[in-house]
């Protein structure tokens, strides 16, 4: 199988225009290099010019690249078009002000690949994300597209696949990290026909875009992962579910699986073999619950989205009581790359028990915020300080939130832990889907696990008790220590209950939303000791228990407090020590976010005060 490659050697301008660089106005950049390069006729050969999806580095977006010199420009704007065109399309002359400035050596860089935030990047998951127009299946295959499909079908039979799958030691990415070999033999060898192939795309973790990124960049690599996997099993029918805000990534998978069919990708008889499978696209019901695999084919089937106990696993009675396998975006988007490659290749990459990479969306208080692959094993260091860049204004780091909702807050003392399934869940957090939220030291981690407590309160389907009535119990609990009602015999109710959530839900977001809780309890007891004892938020946060004052040997009278404050209760002359006025204060903590000279300070209150 081969591209059109007519357009293979002429310079190309790479506009991204994932959601991020979207919603900063990256359509209206792509736009207007189209209508720009109209205007000049005179150029023999016009530079193509192409809408990709998410390059990862979300904070400096718009990102605009051109090659074949790969020059790179950060936080493009429209108006900007108009001045690349004019100097580096056509005089061959780089925009300095344009270009990413290192923060330490201050160097002007030319091109994203030599910055901290891609240097230590190893993509698998992701290589051709922001390279290719997501819309042109040519643009895929000539980056290697569909080549492990043609492999399969004429040289492997599908327990080959397995095998290879099994060598290489691919995890599932969606959050148990279930070896995927072995589920696909489960169904390979499970008796009942037909059999079924589900991406499941319904990635509804807080600050978490890594499946939406591959979706919207990327979705013949996800078609090209389920034809293999369907051919390994003896699968004919393949589903992908979206999350319904997913807009994008309905349009782009929709248009691929269109494109896939009209080559004889997909459909009867693939590429002239003897296979047949196809792939409908299915819209998510918009319940966090959905993720979760039993649930997820209740709603593919038109039934309310729920769990069933999986004392039969999916691979035996699945989808409409068939052999299923579901695996997740990222996970489907590997398997091309093994097949392709060879199982060994792979398996390099990572650690003993964690093979490969992982995608994770690095979000929160850090500097670079984005889309990063990493091999599995990479540090917590690694990632928040180098290719994240730190954490933002320099504040101190308290905390990471990994696996979503339904994960953990890893402190301090364990930034050089190894990304893995395993370490992360002997830290007591999970891997999840990818999701890591930084924390600086203005966080409340008693008000952080009553944030995600909220959150699953409002997801649980409600079907089991120790899900239902735990997680309402916690969150009732937790609302109190943050308004100043805490008991120090809470922290051991607490415990139980999350204890007996762990043993007797019935799946598993009932068994994972108490690691919120027992991850703050084990790392940050001390900041429930405060809310409880002394009634006093150390972060400032919780406004039952904070009082804010300036400390007039720090304060400049610089009036950036008073500027933000919402209530005017801030008061003083320019250059001149401020006060709060306590009878307008909110507690809101925004005068305390914004200086930078440290003067706002946080007052014990007595715990008799009200």
């Amino acid at each position: 199988m081969t591209a059109n490659t007519d357009d293979h050697h002429r310079k190309t301008v790479l506009v991204c225009c994932g959601t991020g660089c979207t919603a900063n106005g990256a359509r209206d950049v792509f736009h207007a290099f189209q209508t720009k390069l109209k205007d000049h006729p005179e150029i023999d050969v016009q530079p193509v010019i192409k809408a990709t999806g998410c390059n990862g580095w979300c904070e400096k977006g718009p990102l605009v690249r051109i090659m074949p010199e790969d020059i790179t420009y950060c936080s493009v704007a429209a108006k900007d078009v108009d001045e690349i065109v004019e100097k580096t399309l056509l005089e061959k002359v780089l925009i300095k002000r344009l270009l990413y400035r290192d923060p330490i050596s201050k160097e002007q860089l030319t091109s994203h690949h030599m910055t901290d935030f891609y240097r230590k990047q190893y993509k698998i998951a992701l290589r051709n994300i922001g390279e290719i127009d997501p819309g042109q299946i040519d643009d895929y295959i000539e980056r290697r597209g569909y080549q492990a499909l043609t492999k399969a079908l004429q040289q492997m039979q599908g327990q080959e696949l397995i095998d290879t799958v099994k060598a290489a030691g691919l995890r599932g990415r969606g959050g148990g990290g279930f070896p995927t070999g072995r589920k696909w033999q489960a169904c390979r060898d499970a008796q009942g026909e037909p059999k079924y192939i589900i991406c499941n795309g319904d990635e509804g973790d807080p600050g978490a875009f890594m499946d939406r990124s591959i979706m919207e960049g990327d979705p013949h690599t996800v078609i090209e992962g389920m034809i293999l996997g369907a051919y390994a099993v003896g699968a004919s029918r393949g589903y992908i579910y979206v999350r319904d805000e997913y807009d994008l990534a309905v349009q782009n998978l929709g248009q691929a699986i269109k494109d896939a069919r009209a080559r004889g990708i997909l459909g009867e008889k693939i590429l002239g073999s003897e296979f047949s499978f196809d792939i409908e696209l299915v819209r998510g019901g918009g319940a966090f619950v959905c993720g979760e695999e039993t649930a997820l084919m209740a709603s593919i089937e038109g039934r309310t989205g729920e769990p069933r106990d999986k004392y039969v696993f999916p691979t035996e009675k699945g989808l409409w009581g068939k052999p299923t396998v579901i695996n997740n975006v990222e996970t489907w988007a590997n398997v091309p790359v093994i097949i392709l490659d060879g199982a060994e290749k792979f398996a390099a990459v990572g650690t003993e028990s964690s093979k490969g990479t992982k995608v994770f969306s690095l979000v929160g208080k850090v500097v670079n915020t984005g889309l990063v692959e990493v091999p599995m094993g990479t540090t917590l260091r690694e990632i928040i300080y180098e290719i994240g860049g730190g954490v933002l204004k320099k504040r101190a780091f308290k905390a990471v939130q990994t696996g979503g909702p339904s994960g953990g807050c890893i402190p301090a003392s364990l930034l050089d832990l190894p990304i893995d399934f395993d370490s992360l869940a002997a830290a007591g957090s999970m891997m999840g889907s990818g999701g890591l939220i930084v924390m600086d030291d203005h966080t409340c981690m008693v008000e952080v696990a009553r944030y995600y407590v909220n959150f699953l309160a409002g997801e649980s389907c409600g079907k089991c008790t120790p899900c239902r009535e735990g997680i309402r119990a916690l969150l009732e609990i937790l609302t109190g220590i943050c308004s100043g009602q805490g008991r120090m015999e809470d922290l051991q109710v607490m415990e139980d209950i999350c204890l007996t959530m762990q043993e007797a839900s019935l799946c598993a977001l009932g068994r994972t939303a108490p690691n919120p809780v027992l991850s703050t309890l084990r790392y940050f007891r001390d900041e429930y000791v405060e809310h409880i004892e002394n009634q006093f938020c150390p972060a400032g946060v919780c406004r039952d228990l904070t009082t804010f004052y300036i400390d007039p040997e720090k304060c400049t009278g610089c009036t950036l407090c008073a500027k933000h404050c919402s209530v005017n209760g801030i008061k003083g002359e320019k250059k001149q020590p401020h006060i709060i006025d306590e009878s307008l204060c909110i507690r809101c903590g925004e005068c305390y976010r914004v200086c930078t000279f440290d003067a706002i300070k946080l007052a014990r209150r007595d715990r008799n005060e009200n």
